[in-house]
């Protein structure tokens, strides 16, 4: 089995990570961190963990764990992940990985000279909703892609919450607006060619808040808008000219909506609808990680990929400082 360690008790690994790797078929929950002792003993003896320790550093040099996951604050993702490589665990980083482009590659060759598997946690591409949505548009289901329409928001005006911190890469672009930009380019394989956008900040946490995005693929257009503050919504649809695909609850299925899509033929008279009722994509996520790091074939979000997309969120950060199109 493969023995998992956690850097830090933070919300998403406590309600997300850490259930999902209990849960999986090939992995075990070893060990967990907190600079806080305490915390790591209390979260290692809720999940089973095995080992606690209260540095990251003591984590990352032990015998018992040999891979990690990282839900620490975004400003602290590429650090921690080089110190993880550098220790020759394999890692799993949650999204988004840096905050910018050019602090990927660095990466990408500590993890050649290690060995080691490196993947941004985006769990949605291990969910068979986005696979099924991959497969329609390119079996030609909905005939020429022409729009994606996408949107994302949540209210938090927590000043504690490290979406609202800046310096720890808080903001609605890091946060969510990743989830419209890799959800298309999983989708259509394709990437954009230039962007434009309107950005607000807010005028206390200095974070963007709110963000009207427009990006040129080329063959097709995305437009999406993301806010954390204005009420809880998340759509995503694909429209061709034979048909469109709506996705429900696209980026958290089950909280949001029900696991479906729904594939509307051209004259909007018929609908299938394809149903992925319990599908636990955390669960998935892990487990594919594992195989892969373990030498299997399966698909994960590699670091290349990674840098693909931080490039789109860097351009439109770039072009809400402008009139017009920012190119990729």
């Amino acid at each position: 089995m493969f023995r998992w360690g956690v850097l830090s008790t933070a919300k998403i690994g406590r309600e997300q990570l850490l259930p999902a790797i209990v849960d999986s078929e090939n992995g075990v929950l070893s060990a967990i961190a907190s600079r806080d002792l305490s915390k790591a003993k209390a979260l290692g003896e809720r999940f089973g963990a095995r080992h606690a320790f209260g540095s990251y550093e003591e984590l990352l040099a032990s015998q018992e764990v040999d891979g990690v996951y990282i839900p620490l604050p975004t400003s602290q993702h590429v650090e921690w992940t080089a110190k993880a490589i550098e220790a020759g665990k394999h890692v799993l980083v949650e999204k988004p990985l840096a905050l910018d482009a050019k602090d990927i590659p660095p990466l990408i060759k500590l993890r050649d000279q290690k060995k080691v598997l490196v993947c941004e946690a985006f769990m949605v591409t291990y969910h068979p909703q986005w696979i099924k949505v991959r497969d329609l548009i390119a079996s030609g289901a909905i005939g020429r892609l022409r729009h994606v329409q996408g949107a994302f928001s949540y209210y938090n005006v927590d000043p504690n919450n490290m979406r609202n911190k800046l310096d720890l890469g808080g903001g609605a672009l890091p946060d969510i607006g990743v989830y419209p930009t890799v959800s298309t380019r999983f989708s259509t394989g394709k990437e954009p060619i230039r962007v434009q956008a309107t950005i607000e900040r807010d005028k206390t946490f200095g974070t963007d808040i709110y963000s009207s995005i427009r990006a040129d693929f080329g063959d097709f257009e995305l437009s999406f808008y993301l806010s954390t503050q204005m009420a809880a919504r998340q759509v995503m649809v694909f429209h061709g000219e034979k048909g469109f695909i709506e996705v429900f609850g696209p980026f958290n299925a089950g909280l949001y909506e029900h696991h479906r899509i729904e594939l509307h033929n051209q004259n909007h008279t018929e609908a299938q609808v394809f149903r992925f009722p319990g599908t636990q994509q955390y669960r998935l996520e892990c487990e594919a990680f594992v195989r892969a790091a373990q030498g299997g074939k399966d698909r994960v979000f590699t670091l290349e990929e990674s840098v693909l997309n931080q490039k789109v969120i860097d351009a439109i950060f770039r072009a809400g400082e402008k009139d017009g199109w920012e190119p990729v």
